[in-house]
This record gives C-alpha cells, sequence and structure tokens, in this order.
C-alpha cells in the first residue's frame, strides 16, 4: 500500500495490528505514530481533534477496565490508498469494570461490549473516525442504568455541549453505494422503518441482530420490535446514510457497512419516558451480513446513554433541528 509501512499486507492487516499494539500492548504512545495530527474523532457524544484526546480517552478506559481486550469480528474495507481508505471495524471486548471513571467507582462485574470504529486511513495514520460504543451494554452490565450515566455525564459537563463534527479531510470523500447488495439491504432497512409489521422482502424470516444494551432479537417480528419502540419515541425522523459499502466474499456472506443519522424530537412516549419535544440525532452504525439477496445477521451500534443526555438536557440545541417533516426516510445515495 502506498504511503504505509512495508510491514502492512493490506489495510484490514493494518487495522488490526496497530489496535491489538496500542491496546492489547498498551503502547498507547503509539497513538502518535498511527494517528493525525489533527485528527478529528466523533461519538454520538463528543468531537475530539487531535492525538491528545485519543490518548486521554485510551488512557481512561484503561483505567476503568485495566484488563480490556479489542477482538476484532470483522472489518469491513472500502477505498483506497490514493483517496483514502476507510476500515468500518467491529470489535468484541470483553472486560472488568475494575477502576474508577466515567462509569463510577468500579464494581468489580464483567462486561461485555461492542464498538465499531469507521477510521478513514491514508499514509500510514488514521486522520479521521466516526466511534460508537453500546454504552447502555456497559451501564446496565455493572448494575445501572443508561438514564443514570446520561444524567451523570450530564452533570458533569455541564449540559449537552456536542461541538459540529469538522469534515474529512480531502482527498478522501464519503462513498455511498447507489446500487447492488448494500443499496438493497439499505433499502430493505429503510422500508421496515415505514412499515415495520409487514412482511419485510430483503430481510430473512430468522435473521439474527445484536442490539443496543448487549441485546439480541432473532426473527423478524422481535426485530422490528426494537424499531417500532425508537421510531415511536422519535417519530418522522429524516435518516442521513452518509457510508455505505458491500464487499462480496467468496464462499461468505457479502459484508455490509452503514453509518447514518436519525433525526428528530422527542415527540412520544416509552422508550425514553414522556415527550419532551427535544432534538435528538442518532449516530448509528450498523453491519450486516446478506445471503441470497436477504439479510440474515446484522449489529445496530447506537449509543442509548447519548440519546438520554439530549433527552434530558436543560439546553435547547440549534443543531439538530432538522428531520421532523413526515416523507424523511428518503436516504443520500439509495433509492426510494
Amino acid at each position: 500500500m502506498k504511503g504505509f509501512d512495508t510491514e502492512f499486507q493490506n489495510l484490514d492487516h493494518y487495522i488490526r495490528v496497530i489496535t491489538d499494539r496500542i491496546w492489547e500492548g498498551r503502547r498507547l504512545e503509539d497513538i502518535r505514530r498511527y494517528y493525525g495530527e489533527g485528527c478529528a474523532v466523533e461519538t454520538p457524544s463528543s468531537v475530539s481533534i487531535g492525538i491528545e484526546p485519543v490518548i486521554e480517552g485510551t488512557r481512561n478506559t484503561l483505567k476503568a477496565f485495566p484488563d480490556r481486550r479489542l477482538l476484532a469480528e470483522d472489518v469491513i474495507i472500502s477505498g483506497d490508498e490514493e483517496g483514502g481508505f476507510l476500515s468500518s471495524h467491529r470489535i468484541f471486548s470483553p472486560m472488568t469494570h475494575a477502576g474508577g471513571g466515567a462509569f463510577g467507582p468500579p464494581t468489580r462485574r464483567p462486561v461485555f461490549v461492542r464498538t465499531i470504529a469507521d477510521c478513514v486511513c491514508l499514509d500510514n495514520r488514521i486522520i479521521h473516525e466516526w466511534l460508537v460504543r453500546d454504552q447502555a451494554a456497559i451501564a446496565r452490565a455493572i448494575g445501572g442504568h443508561e438514564r443514570d450515566v446520561a444524567q451523570d455525564w450530564l452533570d458533569a459537563a455541564g449540559g449537552w455541549n456536542k461541538a459540529p463534527m469538522p469534515a474529512a479531510p480531502a482527498p478522501y470523500t464519503s462513498w455511498v453505494e447507489p446500487s447492488g447488495p448494500a443499496a438493497d439491504a439499505a433499502q430493505a432497512w429503510l422500508e421496515s422503518l415505514k412499515r415495520p409489521d409487514a412482511r419485510q422482502s430483503g430481510v430473512s424470516d430468522s435473521v439474527i441482530s445484536a442490539l443496543p444494551g448487549a441485546s439480541v432479537a432473532v426473527g423478524v417480528q422481535e426485530r422490528a420490535q426494537f424499531w417500532v419502540d425508537l421510531r415511536g419515541a422519535l417519530p418522522s425522523p429524516e435518516i442521513e446514510i452518509e457510508h455505505l459499502v458491500g464487499v462480496p466474499r467468496q464462499g461468505r456472506a457479502t459484508a455490509v457497512a452503514m453509518r447514518w443519522r436519525w433525526r428528530a424530537r422527542h415527540q412520544g412516549p416509552g422508550r425514553y419516558g414522556e415527550p419532551t419535544g427535544k432534538p435528538v440525532e442518532i449516530l448509528g452504525i450498523t453491519h450486516l451480513e446478506i445471503e441470497a439477496g436477504c439479510i440474515v445477521r446484522e449489529w445496530v451500534l447506537i449509543d442509548e446513554v447519548a440519546n438520554w443526555m439530549q433527552i434530558l438536557s436543560p439546553r435547547r440545541e440549534q443543531g439538530n433541528e432538522r428531520g421532523n417533516e413526515e416523507g424523511g426516510d428518503q436516504p443520500r445515495g439509495v433509492r426510494a
């Protein structure tokens, strides 16, 4: 790969090796080697710029969960060495809440959590990143609830203060496949949001869905209930698909990576309590596996702590005002 150290065979190898060095090897100073100076990192609740916040965040995570491991479940690659690669890296982490930090005093409880990191990689460095972790899974594993964690974080931060995410640096541009298996899967997802109780074309009857809070749904009806609940609380969303790619794999299911945003107001009761009218933006990343034209497995990563923070915050933010009109399910780059 042009611009990358010769030890790396391809981008999949690069991502797995540097992740192992930084996390498993606890070589935090390697972040300076593999991250760009001005790298922007967006999570559902924050935006940071530069290397130092990445090092500090890694150090704080290891303080709270000192035995954390990052086990790669998949790395879905797109792009090239000229315009920049994007790796969508799905990670499963077993760990123990053995130290103090963002989740409070140590409980000594075991935690199992998934994360997906979308990283733009160019010339041997990560230059832009979107990171979504199932924070609700952590909250529940240590005996709490994501709502309480959200309130603690709001109190510490003085409200909801998320900065805007800058655009990815040139020459990288996001890619949304206009046709093919990934586009078909995205369209099936959008149709299932509009008619969650109908028979879902493009979705296997025995689909297995890993959902927030470390929950699992098996079958179309269980899967649909999650989206019914979410849409009931945050109706009439504007949905933007920012990244969509499908990777055929010989002898295996086609892998799809999709990063998306859901913008709506909290206008319905249920999942997040009584309606507050607050604007909410969800940054989500979904991985899918497709066989014979149907979604057979999926992993949906959203941060329920960030959702609760926006709902509980006393401040009225202007950045999430969009997305309240009917018919807002038209994705960018995917046909209706």
